[in-house]
């Protein structure tokens, strides 16, 4: 067995025959063989290895330490966190004007990258001139962190975030970079790293999904739900698309209610239909996730009013998370559900804020970045700084990893764009920041670091595969471990690389 047998969990029963030979109970010369002695020999045989090991390439087979069918798989070490929620900035923050104070920029404001920095640009022309930080930045809480005014009450909550400040990127691109962030790999086809959470661990709620997605109400990104994809892995895994306005799940409801025992009798019925179809066709998971995915939603048209009736929060919860403004009121909306959803158990919960790219409704600051950047930050400050407090005063964030990243960074200078004025940066895979909050990491900690100009990575850079191998970890899975069987090998979120970032660990 290969050590990620022991998390594959079988969603059949493969049928093992009852006889071998030219009569029912006869051996292959004619002589009686029981079904037992016919699984003795059977097993011991090379046959048996071979049956084995192609049970195995189609999950069919499971290790001795696999759950039984129904049940929910454990992890591999005793966790730190039991969900997360993630906020992704797609477009592109720019690390100079949020969390990464370059004063040396404010010098060479102006002037010509020296020559010895060797700088490259995901479009060589349009290197400009050095351009100082559009926000100031001052030291924030008793930890002392660099932020800026860009996000003025996030920046209050300093003491609780834990920064990397030299993340890296293997693309200057948004779709292979957010695909990379995601899942691991530049090109689309791969499951998203709430999949993986998904499949290593189950859902704590039989009610709800295990990976919930509340896209931007601007518009899905550009390279849409490849993001949350379920790739390889078995389709009940993928995530599932909510929206903060209107029904969270579109069709969910009945189109006219029916009396209780006609719906039971239907649902009966049903079942029984697609139990008999399933039995024929014992290999098929993407029919069996599909009745999964139907018998989920019946149970969601129960669960998933109470779960996002925002009704029953007080006005001061309301107040918290921006609902008074109407800038910030729908992603407000879209934080505070995301907080009653990990309440009643969903083990992934992720938000983004940013839509298409090539329009302003992403953090994609090429012409203006300061302009860009106070408008996005506008709508989320307020809805990500409450979602703070509010998980810390429900003791919620011990055991709750939050995330705030984005793709890539921007550069240190200004981007020349023929014919126009331009305050805007370019794209920068080299270096840049996010943070984490909660779950058991160090408080008010910086871990890595960029140049002087925050230009590349030069202090412990940080790969998408580090910060994945710390997420597993922070859960209980080790990422070396957590794996699947596809195209011919065991298939992993973290490829054949990634770290744990035990520095980050309280």
């Amino acid at each position: 067995m290969t050590p990620g047998a022991a998390m594959s969990i079988p969603s059949r029963n493969f049928p093992v025959p009852t006889s071998f030979g030219p009569r029912r109970g006869a051996g292959p010369d004619g002589s009686s063989c029981s079904r037992r002695a016919w699984l003795g020999r059977f097993s011991t045989g090379l046959a048996g290895v071979a049956l084995a090991d192609l049970l195995h390439r189609d999950g069919l087979l499971a290790g001795p330490e696999a759950a039984p069918r129904g049940a929910r798989p454990m992890p591999h070490h005793p966790p730190r966190a039991k969900r997360v929620i993630q906020i992704f900035l797609f477009g592109g923050l720019s690390h100079l004007e949020s969390f990464d104070y370059k004063p040396l920029l404010d010098k060479y404001h102006g002037q010509s990258m020296p020559a010895e920095m060797r700088v490259e640009s995901f479009d060589a022309p349009s290197i400009g001139l050095v351009q100082r930080g559009h926000f100031p930045f001052r030291r924030r809480g008793e930890s002392g962190q660099w932020m800026s005014d860009l996000f003025p009450h996030i920046a209050e909550r300093a003491d609780e975030l834990t920064f990397i400040r030299s993340m890296v990127s293997s693309s200057g691109d948004h779709g292979p970079a957010a695909f990379e962030a995601h899942t691991g790999f530049e090109i689309s086809g791969y499951p998203a790293a709430g999949c993986w959470v998904s499949y290593g661990l189950g859902s704590e709620n039989d009610n709800l999904p295990a990976f919930i997605v509340f896209p931007d109400s601007r518009g899905l990104p550009a390279t849409g739900g490849n993001n949350w994809s379920n790739g390889f892995l078995p389709a009940r895994h993928q995530g599932i698309l909510f929206h903060a306005e209107g029904a969270p799940v579109r069709d969910l409801r009945a189109p006219a209610p029916s009396p209780p025992e006609t719906r039971a009798a239907r649902l009966d019925l049903l079942r029984q239909l697609n139990q008999r179809h399933l039995e024929s066709r014992r290999h098929d998971d993407l029919f069996a996730s599909r009745i999964e995915s139907y018998e989920l939603a019946a149970r969601m048209q129960r669960t998933i009013p109470e779960a996002v009736d925002l009704s029953r929060e007080t006005e001061a919860t309301h107040r918290l998370y921006g609902l008074d403004n109407d800038v910030s009121r729908t992603f407000g909306r879209t934080c505070l559900t995301a907080r009653r959803l990990v309440e009643r158990g969903v083990r992934f919960v992720q938000i983004w804020s940013g839509g298409n790219i090539g329009r302003r409704d992403t953090w994609d600051g090429h012409l203006h970045v300061r302009t860009n950047h106070l408008e996005n930050a506008a709508i989320i400050d307020r809805p990500v700084a409450g979602l703070l407090r509010d998980l810390r005063q429900r003791g919620l964030l011990e055991d709750t990893l939050l995330i705030f990243n984005t793709e890539f960074g921007r550069m240190p200078f200004t981007q020349a764009l023929p014919g126009k004025y331009s305050d805007g940066r370019d794209h920068n895979k080299n270096g840049f920041s996010v943070w984490l909050a909660g779950a058991g990491l160090k408080p008010g900690h910086s871990y890595g670091a960029t140049d002087d100009f925050g230009y590349a990575a030069v202090d412990r850079p940080v790969t998408p595969h580090d910060f994945h191998a710390t997420l597993l970890h922070l859960l209980g899975l080790d990422h070396t471990r957590l794996t699947y069987y596809h195209s011919g090998t065991e298939q992993r979120l973290t490829n054949v690389f990634g770290n744990v970032l035990h520095d980050l660990l309280a």
